[in-house]
Protein backbone atom coordinates (compact mmCIF):
# COMPACT_ATOMS: atom_id res chain seq x y z
CA UNK A 1 0.00 0.00 0.00
CA UNK A 2 1.22 3.69 -0.86
CA UNK A 3 2.32 5.70 2.14
CA UNK A 4 0.00 8.60 2.09
CA UNK A 5 1.53 12.40 1.59
CA UNK A 6 0.86 14.16 4.61
CA UNK A 7 0.23 17.64 3.84
CA UNK A 8 0.51 19.54 7.14
CA UNK A 9 3.46 17.77 8.01
CA UNK A 10 5.68 18.97 4.61
CA UNK A 11 7.38 22.56 4.06
CA UNK A 12 6.45 24.70 1.17
CA UNK A 13 8.79 23.24 -0.99
CA UNK A 14 8.48 19.67 -0.53
CA UNK A 15 4.23 20.41 -1.52
CA UNK A 16 5.63 22.08 -4.41
CA UNK A 17 7.50 19.09 -5.67
CA UNK A 18 4.42 16.71 -4.84
CA UNK A 19 1.81 19.08 -6.41
CA UNK A 20 4.27 19.42 -9.30
CA UNK A 21 4.61 15.41 -9.84
CA UNK A 22 0.88 15.90 -10.40
CA UNK A 23 1.40 18.65 -13.38
CA UNK A 24 0.26 21.57 -11.06
CA UNK A 25 1.34 24.85 -11.16
CA UNK A 26 3.71 26.01 -8.11
CA UNK A 27 0.95 28.81 -7.20
CA UNK A 28 -1.17 25.82 -6.08
CA UNK A 29 0.78 25.01 -3.22
CA UNK A 30 1.10 28.46 -1.76
CA UNK A 31 -2.42 28.37 -1.79
CA UNK A 32 -2.99 25.11 -0.19
CA UNK A 33 -0.31 25.98 2.46
CA UNK A 34 -1.84 29.18 3.66
CA UNK A 35 -5.31 27.49 3.97
CA UNK A 36 -3.30 24.92 6.40
CA UNK A 37 -1.01 27.10 8.13
CA UNK A 38 -2.39 30.71 7.69
CA UNK A 39 -6.25 30.22 7.91
CA UNK A 40 -5.98 26.31 9.58
CA UNK A 41 -8.80 25.01 7.64
CA UNK A 42 -10.39 21.53 9.08
CA UNK A 43 -11.06 19.97 5.72
CA UNK A 44 -9.48 20.42 2.13
CA UNK A 45 -13.11 20.72 0.57
CA UNK A 46 -12.74 24.38 2.95
CA UNK A 47 -9.99 25.21 0.16
CA UNK A 48 -12.32 26.66 -2.04
CA UNK A 49 -9.58 28.80 -4.71
CA UNK A 50 -8.51 25.12 -5.25
CA UNK A 51 -9.91 23.46 -8.21
CA UNK A 52 -12.69 20.37 -7.57
CA UNK A 53 -10.39 18.08 -9.36
CA UNK A 54 -7.34 18.96 -7.47
CA UNK A 55 -9.26 18.96 -3.76
CA UNK A 56 -10.46 15.01 -4.82
CA UNK A 57 -7.07 13.99 -5.71
CA UNK A 58 -5.49 15.29 -2.07
CA UNK A 59 -8.32 13.78 -0.19
CA UNK A 60 -7.21 10.24 -1.90
CA UNK A 61 -3.73 10.66 -2.20
CA UNK A 62 -2.73 12.46 1.44
CA UNK A 63 -3.36 13.18 4.79
CA UNK A 64 -4.74 15.93 6.33
CA UNK A 65 -4.70 15.94 10.06
CA UNK A 66 -6.89 17.83 11.87
CA UNK A 67 -7.57 16.98 16.02
CA UNK A 68 -10.83 16.59 17.40
CA UNK A 69 -11.16 18.03 20.77
CA UNK A 70 -12.86 15.68 23.42
CA UNK A 71 -12.89 17.91 26.02
CA UNK A 72 -11.56 20.89 27.62
CA UNK A 73 -11.72 22.79 31.41
CA UNK A 74 -11.43 26.17 31.73
CA UNK A 75 -9.88 27.74 35.22
CA UNK A 76 -12.36 29.66 37.04
CA UNK A 77 -9.25 31.55 39.07
CA UNK A 78 -7.16 32.33 36.13
CA UNK A 79 -8.98 31.26 32.69
CA UNK A 80 -6.27 28.60 31.94
CA UNK A 81 -7.71 26.16 29.57
CA UNK A 82 -6.83 22.23 29.92
CA UNK A 83 -7.60 20.89 26.14
CA UNK A 84 -7.91 17.39 25.69
CA UNK A 85 -7.42 16.37 21.61
CA UNK A 86 -8.28 13.27 20.06
CA UNK A 87 -5.74 11.83 17.51
CA UNK A 88 -7.33 10.13 14.12
CA UNK A 89 -6.39 6.80 15.37
CA UNK A 90 -7.77 6.83 19.05
CA UNK A 91 -5.22 8.47 20.97
CA UNK A 92 -5.87 10.93 23.27
CA UNK A 93 -3.66 13.68 23.95
CA UNK A 94 -3.91 17.13 26.32
CA UNK A 95 -2.86 20.91 25.81
CA UNK A 96 -2.78 24.00 27.56
CA UNK A 97 -3.52 27.62 27.07
CA UNK A 98 -2.05 30.23 29.48
CA UNK A 99 -2.80 33.77 29.34
CA UNK A 100 -0.09 36.36 30.57
CA UNK A 101 -0.32 40.09 29.52
CA UNK A 102 2.54 39.63 27.31
CA UNK A 103 0.26 37.22 25.05
CA UNK A 104 -1.43 34.03 24.83
CA UNK A 105 1.04 30.83 25.46
CA UNK A 106 -0.17 27.18 24.12
CA UNK A 107 2.02 24.41 26.39
CA UNK A 108 1.90 21.65 23.69
CA UNK A 109 2.47 17.50 23.80
CA UNK A 110 5.18 16.07 21.73
CA UNK A 111 3.95 12.38 22.07
CA UNK A 112 1.04 10.22 23.36
CA UNK A 113 1.86 9.20 26.55
CA UNK A 114 5.95 8.80 27.59
CA UNK A 115 8.33 6.35 28.36
CA UNK A 116 11.12 8.85 30.04
CA UNK A 117 9.63 7.52 34.01
CA UNK A 118 10.09 10.67 35.67
CA UNK A 119 8.69 9.98 39.41
CA UNK A 120 6.09 13.30 39.82
CA UNK A 121 4.67 13.41 35.90
CA UNK A 122 1.49 11.57 35.41
CA UNK A 123 2.32 11.81 31.72
CA UNK A 124 4.62 8.97 32.29
CA UNK A 125 2.32 6.32 34.11
CA UNK A 126 0.89 4.39 31.02
CA UNK A 127 4.13 4.50 29.14
CA UNK A 128 4.71 5.34 25.12
CA UNK A 129 1.72 5.13 23.06
CA UNK A 130 3.63 6.84 20.05
CA UNK A 131 5.28 10.19 18.92
CA UNK A 132 3.44 13.01 17.50
CA UNK A 133 4.12 13.82 13.73
CA UNK A 134 4.39 17.93 13.25
CA UNK A 135 1.14 18.15 11.85
CA UNK A 136 -0.27 16.75 15.17
CA UNK A 137 1.87 19.42 17.01
CA UNK A 138 0.89 22.48 15.07
CA UNK A 139 -3.07 21.07 14.70
CA UNK A 140 -2.79 21.80 18.85
CA UNK A 141 -1.67 25.35 18.20
CA UNK A 142 -4.26 25.81 15.31
CA UNK A 143 -6.66 24.68 17.19
CA UNK A 144 -6.77 26.41 20.34
CA UNK A 145 -6.02 29.63 18.07
CA UNK A 146 -9.72 29.07 16.65
CA UNK A 147 -11.47 28.16 19.98
CA UNK A 148 -10.32 31.06 21.03
CA UNK A 149 -10.16 33.58 18.08
CA UNK A 150 -7.11 35.31 18.74
CA UNK A 151 -3.46 35.04 18.01
CA UNK A 152 -0.93 32.43 19.80
CA UNK A 153 2.12 34.63 20.69
CA UNK A 154 4.40 31.99 22.67
CA UNK A 155 4.63 27.86 22.17
CA UNK A 156 6.24 25.66 24.97
CA UNK A 157 6.51 21.78 23.89
CA UNK A 158 6.60 20.78 27.63
CA UNK A 159 3.11 18.72 27.40
CA UNK A 160 2.99 15.05 27.57
CA UNK A 161 6.46 13.20 26.18
CA UNK A 162 9.80 13.89 26.04
CA UNK A 163 10.45 16.33 22.78
CA UNK A 164 14.36 15.25 21.93
CA UNK A 165 12.98 11.43 22.21
CA UNK A 166 10.87 12.68 18.96
CA UNK A 167 13.47 14.47 17.69
CA UNK A 168 12.79 14.56 13.67
CA UNK A 169 9.33 15.44 14.07
CA UNK A 170 10.32 18.53 16.70
CA UNK A 171 12.61 19.64 14.25
CA UNK A 172 9.90 19.86 11.17
CA UNK A 173 7.29 21.49 13.83
CA UNK A 174 9.69 24.17 14.79
CA UNK A 175 10.41 25.03 11.08
CA UNK A 176 7.36 24.89 10.12
CA UNK A 177 5.97 26.90 13.24
CA UNK A 178 8.40 29.60 12.69
CA UNK A 179 8.46 29.83 8.75
CA UNK A 180 7.37 33.15 7.26
CA UNK A 181 4.58 31.47 5.45
CA UNK A 182 2.53 29.73 7.97
CA UNK A 183 2.40 31.17 11.41
CA UNK A 184 5.65 32.86 11.36
CA UNK A 185 6.21 32.57 15.21
CA UNK A 186 9.78 34.14 16.64
CA UNK A 187 12.04 31.15 17.34
CA UNK A 188 12.90 33.30 20.15
CA UNK A 189 8.76 32.73 21.32
CA UNK A 190 9.37 28.88 22.08
CA UNK A 191 10.96 27.01 24.30
CA UNK A 192 11.64 23.23 23.77
CA UNK A 193 12.22 20.67 27.31
CA UNK A 194 14.34 17.90 27.52
CA UNK A 195 14.85 15.48 30.65
CA UNK A 196 18.12 15.57 29.30
CA UNK A 197 18.61 13.48 26.27
CA UNK A 198 22.95 14.53 25.64
CA UNK A 199 23.37 13.51 22.16
CA UNK A 200 20.35 14.35 20.87
CA UNK A 201 20.72 18.30 22.95
CA UNK A 202 24.27 18.50 21.18
CA UNK A 203 22.39 17.92 17.49
CA UNK A 204 19.96 20.96 18.76
CA UNK A 205 22.25 22.57 19.16
CA UNK A 206 24.32 22.43 16.39
CA UNK A 207 21.18 23.27 14.65
CA UNK A 208 22.08 27.03 16.19
CA UNK A 209 18.54 27.86 16.42
CA UNK A 210 17.20 30.47 18.09
CA UNK A 211 15.00 28.63 21.07
CA UNK A 212 15.24 28.58 24.66
CA UNK A 213 16.16 25.04 26.09
CA UNK A 214 14.72 23.90 29.41
CA UNK A 215 16.67 21.48 31.05
CA UNK A 216 14.05 19.53 33.59
CA UNK A 217 16.93 19.14 36.04
CA UNK A 218 14.55 18.85 39.46
CA UNK A 219 18.35 17.83 41.55
CA UNK A 220 21.67 19.25 41.81
CA UNK A 221 23.42 15.83 42.85
CA UNK A 222 23.43 12.98 40.34
CA UNK A 223 22.19 10.56 43.11
CA UNK A 224 19.65 12.29 44.31
CA UNK A 225 18.33 12.99 40.15
CA UNK A 226 18.55 9.70 39.74
CA UNK A 227 16.01 8.96 42.42
CA UNK A 228 13.22 11.44 40.81
CA UNK A 229 14.63 10.68 37.06
CA UNK A 230 15.49 7.12 35.15
CA UNK A 231 16.68 8.88 32.47
CA UNK A 232 19.66 9.52 34.94
CA UNK A 233 20.85 6.44 34.51
CA UNK A 234 21.94 6.65 31.29
CA UNK A 235 22.87 10.43 31.32
CA UNK A 236 24.82 11.12 34.41
CA UNK A 237 24.22 14.93 35.27
CA UNK A 238 27.62 16.07 34.53
CA UNK A 239 27.35 15.06 30.48
CA UNK A 240 23.84 16.87 31.05
CA UNK A 241 25.66 20.00 31.97
CA UNK A 242 28.22 20.11 29.78
CA UNK A 243 25.47 19.03 27.26
CA UNK A 244 24.08 22.51 28.24
CA UNK A 245 27.27 24.54 28.43
CA UNK A 246 27.93 23.25 24.49
CA UNK A 247 23.72 24.81 23.64
CA UNK A 248 25.22 27.91 24.83
CA UNK A 249 28.25 28.08 23.44
CA UNK A 250 26.99 27.04 20.18
CA UNK A 251 23.61 29.44 20.10
CA UNK A 252 24.40 32.15 23.05
CA UNK A 253 20.89 31.61 24.25
CA UNK A 254 20.90 31.04 28.02
CA UNK A 255 20.07 27.49 29.62
CA UNK A 256 16.37 27.43 31.57
CA UNK A 257 16.75 24.74 34.35
CA UNK A 258 13.49 23.90 35.52
CA UNK A 259 13.38 22.81 39.45
CA UNK A 260 10.59 20.83 40.52
CA UNK A 261 10.36 21.46 44.25
CA UNK A 262 8.87 18.04 46.22
CA UNK A 263 8.17 18.65 49.99
CA UNK A 264 11.38 16.82 51.87
CA UNK A 265 12.83 15.70 48.99
CA UNK A 266 14.49 17.84 47.28
CA UNK A 267 14.01 21.63 48.78
CA UNK A 268 16.36 21.66 51.52
CA UNK A 269 18.98 24.20 52.58
CA UNK A 270 21.56 21.88 51.56
CA UNK A 271 19.39 21.22 48.14
CA UNK A 272 19.76 24.88 47.78
CA UNK A 273 23.30 25.34 48.20
CA UNK A 274 24.37 22.14 45.93
CA UNK A 275 21.94 24.01 42.95
CA UNK A 276 24.09 27.03 43.48
CA UNK A 277 27.32 25.29 43.20
CA UNK A 278 26.11 23.58 40.35
CA UNK A 279 24.46 26.28 38.18
CA UNK A 280 27.14 29.17 39.37
CA UNK A 281 28.26 31.38 37.51
CA UNK A 282 26.50 30.08 33.94
CA UNK A 283 24.68 32.18 32.10
CA UNK A 284 21.35 30.49 33.22
CA UNK A 285 17.81 31.24 34.63
CA UNK A 286 16.18 28.66 37.21
CA UNK A 287 12.31 28.24 37.43
CA UNK A 288 11.38 26.63 40.33
CA UNK A 289 7.85 24.70 40.17
CA UNK A 290 5.83 23.49 42.92
CA UNK A 291 4.95 19.87 41.84
CA UNK A 292 1.60 19.55 40.87
CA UNK A 293 0.55 16.71 43.68
CA UNK A 294 -0.65 13.31 41.22
CA UNK A 295 -2.38 10.55 43.39
CA UNK A 296 -0.07 7.50 41.94
CA UNK A 297 2.65 8.85 43.94
CA UNK A 298 3.45 9.87 46.95
CA UNK A 299 5.06 13.14 46.38
CA UNK A 300 3.96 16.43 47.89
CA UNK A 301 4.28 20.22 47.23
CA UNK A 302 6.70 22.30 49.51
CA UNK A 303 5.14 24.90 51.85
CA UNK A 304 4.88 28.11 50.26
CA UNK A 305 8.06 29.25 53.25
CA UNK A 306 9.93 26.51 52.34
CA UNK A 307 9.42 27.92 48.40
CA UNK A 308 10.24 31.19 49.33
CA UNK A 309 13.11 30.19 51.47
CA UNK A 310 14.96 27.93 48.68
CA UNK A 311 14.56 31.15 46.30
CA UNK A 312 16.23 33.97 49.22
CA UNK A 313 18.92 31.51 49.06
CA UNK A 314 19.64 31.47 45.72
CA UNK A 315 19.00 34.58 44.75
CA UNK A 316 21.35 35.56 47.65
CA UNK A 317 24.33 34.17 45.66
CA UNK A 318 22.76 35.77 42.34
CA UNK A 319 21.27 33.19 40.88
CA UNK A 320 18.19 34.28 38.34
CA UNK A 321 15.35 32.92 39.88
CA UNK A 322 11.77 32.90 39.31
CA UNK A 323 8.37 30.83 40.78
CA UNK A 324 6.22 29.38 38.34
CA UNK A 325 2.90 31.22 38.76
CA UNK A 326 0.46 28.46 39.16
CA UNK A 327 -2.25 28.59 37.05
CA UNK A 328 -5.29 25.98 36.52
CA UNK A 329 -5.15 24.66 39.72
CA UNK A 330 -8.69 24.20 40.24
CA UNK A 331 -8.58 21.58 36.87
CA UNK A 332 -6.51 18.73 35.89
CA UNK A 333 -3.30 21.09 36.54
CA UNK A 334 -0.27 18.21 36.02
CA UNK A 335 0.96 16.57 32.91
CA UNK A 336 -1.26 13.93 31.81
CA UNK A 337 -3.67 14.02 34.42
CA UNK A 338 -6.52 15.04 32.46
CA UNK A 339 -6.05 12.26 29.17
CA UNK A 340 -5.21 9.56 32.06
CA UNK A 341 -9.04 10.18 33.57
CA UNK A 342 -9.97 10.11 30.00
CA UNK A 343 -8.26 6.89 29.51
CA UNK A 344 -9.33 5.09 33.01
CA UNK A 345 -13.32 6.38 31.86
CA UNK A 346 -12.64 4.89 28.34
CA UNK A 347 -11.69 1.83 30.02
CA UNK A 348 -14.45 1.17 32.35
CA UNK A 349 -17.04 1.30 29.84
CA UNK A 350 -15.35 -0.85 27.18
CA UNK A 351 -16.79 -4.45 26.90
CA UNK A 352 -14.48 -7.28 27.06
CA UNK A 353 -13.77 -9.61 24.04
CA UNK A 354 -15.59 -12.53 24.47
Amino acid sequence: MTQRFDLKSASLGELTDFLSALDEKPFRARQIYEWMHVKHVTSVDAMTNVPKGLRALLKERCTFTVLGQLDVQISKLDGTRKYLFGLPDGNVIESVLMRYKHGNSVCISSQAGCRMGCRFCASTLDGLARSLTAAEMLEQIYRIGTDIGERISNVVVMGSGEPLDNYDHLLRFLQLLTDENGLHMSQRNVTVSTCGLVPRMRELADERLQITLALSLHAATQEKRLSLMPVAKKYELSQVIEACDYYFAKTGRRMTFEYSLVGGVNDTDEDAAQLVRLLKGKNCHINLIPVNPIKERNYVQSARSVVETFRNKLEQQGMAVTVRREMGRDIDGACGQLRKRHMQARESVELPLK
